[in-house]
């Protein structure tokens, strides 16, 4: 049971390793564009429209990655991610030359891969029949230090695709060819994938190019907001600079695994595709603490994540059980209004779960640390958000039992999404609980008072959550839980606020109703944000358009 005030474990901070600014990309992209004549770009009126789009779809550490030098790169991208729709094409992949460059000793090569971030570069042009279009060579080296975050040496990734002097001996080798001390040079190669994002996409794709011989230099990783990827690699290994060969091995790899590609990550039930060597795993600051783990940032593969670490210490059979159902919940779901999971580590003692970072944090630090008071329209934005995520996860047959402002998060677009599911239960036969289980000054009266319950005690929470929204206040402020609990069970609800909109207070009051059966749907409450948010962005399009006249 949690009861433990204020933010919750899946909570996260904005983000601290790397500094973002508030510069936006797109403009200079969309401008060098126009600048170099892109015929797109100059007489498609929707051009600009679907350029902020694809920024749109990935997160903002993306915009970092774009040479401004080669943007044409960016168009690469949306049309790489455009393909990944079509089941047939999946996975997509794009090969290119990069450069050739100095072979080194065993040590010189640890710390190129540890200090140094190789930025593809594709070419101004990409031909619109084929995935692999005829590239232009350049490249651009800079340091990791002042634009990136670390580069990670593929000996601590343990991927077993880092290959030894022997080994570049291998295959690729003809018996005519130089040893490896004649080679003045080594062939540097960019592979791009794109395909539907899922748990353990990384390692399939890493594997696939170990079966390749490709050493791993670089990898940048993205996920869109619907759920595809976009990883881009740099390698070597490949002792042409002609990508013919490449593609034609890469195609019959892909082969050899066909059938594992389309399948979004619900679809996976083997408890191996989420399981996570915890070395792979690099631990950042810790986020929060909780009363039997601790929340910390780390780097997954090159990606942001969260971690949450269970105390050895604390470890029971009921504590690995509660574990477990967890593991089990967020491997069921994927929904854009859910936090992502990518996987947990199950051997015990070393439990632990891995999410996608939300570098918003919550919506509770949101409210209050920050003291924002919101503007109609981003309230009910964020309302339909939750309200979304809570469909698909009712819909799903999952109580979330500990929903609160501290377990929502925010993406870097204030998306909000659902998180922490330590508490979660898939809703039994019955379809009715007794645990008491939650945060008091959220908490349904029936789970107060331990009779039985379903998920309408989720939409009680909800209301309580709607309320916070409107008054940027936390509930009861006046009160420890226990008071508000106790106060809950007969009947006290938060103060009715001044300032709201007829329509959210009425939807409000429905949702805590003492009844569960009167209380709402999640289903019933988007349909009604939704329509109340298309009334006030209509009256304020009237009232922009009369402003406007009268000038």
């Amino acid at each position: 049971m949690d009861l433990t005030e204020g933010v919750g474990e899946s909570s996260s901070p904005p983000r601290s390793f790397v500094s973002f600014s508030n510069y936006d990309v797109r403009n200079d992209v969309y401008n060098r564009l126009v600048e170099s004549g892109h015929e797109d770009a100059l007489t498609l009126p929707e051009f600009r429209e679907q350029l902020d789009g694809h920024f749109n779809r990935l997160p903002a550490s993306y915009g970092l990655d774009v040479n401004l030098d080669r943007v044409e790169d960016v168009l690469l991208h949306q049309k790489l991610l455009a393909l990944a729709k079509d089941p047939e094409k999946r996975p997509v992949y794009h090969i290119r030359f990069m450069e050739n460059t100095s072979m080194g000793t065993d040590d010189e090569d640890d710390d190129v891969q540890q200090c140094t971030s190789v930025v593809s570069t594709p070419s101004s042009s990409c031909d619109e029949t084929s995935e692999g279009a005829t590239l232009s060579h350049d490249s651009k080296t800079r340091n990791c230090a002042a634009d990136f975050e670390p580069c990670s040496k593929l000996g601590d990734l343990n991927l077993d695709v880092r290959k030894n002097a022997k080994d570049m001996d291998g295959k690729h080798l003809t018996k005519n060819s130089p040893k490896r001390q004649d080679i003045p040079h080594v062939p540097i190669h960019e592979v791009i994938f794109s395909t539907i994002d899922k748990p353990k996409l990384l390692s399939q794709l890493s594997s696939l190019l170990s079966d390749l011989e490709l050493n791993i230099r670089e990898a940048h990783v993205f996920s869109t907001t619907d759920g595809y990827s976009l990883d881009v690699f740099v390698v070597d290994g490949w002792p042409v600079e002609d990508t013919d060969g490449l593609y034609e091995a890469m195609e019959k790899a892909i082969a050899r695994s066909e059938g594992s590609w389309s399948r979004s990550s619900h679809s996976h039930s083997a408890t191996g595709l989420w399981e996570i060597d915890r070395r792979l795993l690099k631990i950042g600051d810790r986020i929060a603490s909780g009363s039997c783990g601790d929340l910390y940032r780390g780097i997954y593969l090159g990606q942001d994540v969260a971690v949450k670490i269970l105390r050895s210490e604390h470890l029971n059979d009921a504590l690995e059980d509660e574990f477990a159902q967890e593991v089990a919940i967020l491997r069921e779901v994927h929904h854009s209004n859910v936090v992502r999971f990518i996987g947990a580590c199950t051997k015990s003692p070393h439990l632990c779960i891995v999410t996608e970072y939300m570098p918003g944090g919550s919506l509770y630090d949101y409210l209050h640390k920050n003291q924002n008071i919101l503007k109609l329209s981003e309230l009910l934005k964020f309302a339909i958000d939750v309200c979304k995520g809570m469909e698909y996860l009712h819909h799903n047959n999952i109580i979330h039992r500990d929903l609160k402002t501290a377990n929502l998060l925010m993406d870097t677009n204030n998306v909000v999404k659902v998180a922490d599911f330590g508490v979660a239960r898939f809703q039994n036969q019955e379809g009715v609980m007794t645990a008491e289980t939650g945060t008091y000054r959220w908490m349904a009266p029936e789970v107060i008072n331990h009779q039985p319950y379903d998920q309408k005690a989720d939409v009680f929470s909800f209301a309580i959550v709607l309320w916070e929204l409107v008054t940027a206040k936390v509930p009861y402020d006046t009160m420890t839980p226990l008071q508000a609990a106790l106060g809950v069970r007969q009947g006290l609800r938060p103060e009715i606020p001044n300032n709201g909109h007829p329509k959210v207070l009425e939807l409000m009051q429905r949702c805590w109703d003492s009844v569960p059966s009167n209380r709402p749907s999640f289903t019933d409450i988007t349909a009604q944000l939704e329509s109340l948010l298309q009334e006030v962005q209509k009256i304020s399009e009237i009232t922009e358009t009369s402003l406007f006249a009268t000038f």
